[in-house]
């Protein structure tokens, strides 16, 4: 991988850690409406291969380390392939996961393997929520 190609890997392991800034406390039905109906249209546009879709959900900080729509959608074809391309995905908790507000995802992947993604989000001065960040664990032994 090219030093370019490292720092932006690097770069986009630094966003999945939650936004300090972003408002804390419980997480309310509509926002955990607003962040799964996010979700699910971002997850659409992944398997349409709509890069514009996917990328218009993505918060300043994550539009800063991939400048276009094509940028993002190779960061996530090559670090989030579960998220890309998936069996199915259900939806868990909304939560406070350190001052950040997230949302729990339980995704199958195109092999059967199971993975927990936790989507953090920001809100946006006009008061709308953007993805700032997702982190994507392996569930071992959880496989279909």
């Amino acid at each position: 991988m090219a030093r370019t190609g490292w720092l932006r890997f690097l770069l986009a392991l630094a966003i999945v850690m939650p936004n300090l800034a972003a408002q804390a406390g419980e997480i309310s039905r509509a926002d955990q409406s607003a962040f799964q109906q996010i979700i699910n249209d971002q997850i659409a546009a992944f398997n349409a291969d709509d890069g514009l879709r996917a990328y218009s959900h993505a918060a300043p900080v994550i539009r800063q380390l991939f400048p276009t729509p094509d940028i993002f959608m190779s960061m996530v074809r090559q670090g989030y392939q579960p998220v890309y391309r998936q069996r199915s995905f259900s939806f868990g908790d909304a939560f406070d996961d350190m001052g950040s507000p997230a949302q729990e995802v339980t995704i199958v992947d195109l092999d059967g393997r199971t993975w927990t993604a936790i989507y953090s989000f920001e809100r946006q001065a006009n008061g709308t929520w953007k993805i700032s960040g997702c982190r994507l664990v392996r569930i071992p032994g959880a496989d279909v």
